[in-house]
């Protein structure tokens, strides 16, 4: 069964693509049809299938997560106890509990059964970069 780790960079908060990377891989493995699992090894981000035609989308998505889990430092998060790694920490694990850490996706005739706007994409929650890892798995 075919398996790589992806390292994504990010620099802060925001939503990254990295579609072609996953069919790349898909194309590689030549896979005819299975199953694509993608798992991110960290607490801190999620995963995504996502609009990738219009970024107001990810513009929206990313001022929701705002207003849903703010910064701990704002009044409503007073009673947040985890902050050890600064104020976007907490809030990071909240929204990565809300959303995803692994997606499923279809691969059909060799190629991942995305529609024609969709894209797969780290939704970064932290305000520092960091080096995000990705698995790929194909059953």
């Amino acid at each position: 069964m075919p398996q790589r780790i992806l390292e994504i960079p990010t620099s802060g908060q925001g939503l990254y693509e990295f579609t072609d990377r996953a069919e790349r891989f898909v194309a590689e493995s030549a896979a005819g049809t299975g199953l694509l699992t993608v798992f991110v090894r960290h607490t801190s981000c999620s995963l995504l299938v996502q609009e990738n035609a219009d970024p107001d989308v990810q513009r929206d998505l990313q001022a929701f997560f705002r207003r849903l889990v703010p910064p701990a430092d704002d009044p409503a998060m007073a009673y947040l106890v985890h902050r050890a790694e600064g104020p976007d920490d907490m809030p990071a694990h909240i929204k990565a509990a809300l959303t995803a850490v692994s997606l499923s996706i279809p691969i059909m005739d060799g190629r991942l059964a995305l529609g024609t706007w969709q894209g797969i994409y780290l939704f970064e929650h932290r305000t520092q970069p960091h080096r995000r890892q990705v698995v790929l798995h194909i059953h």
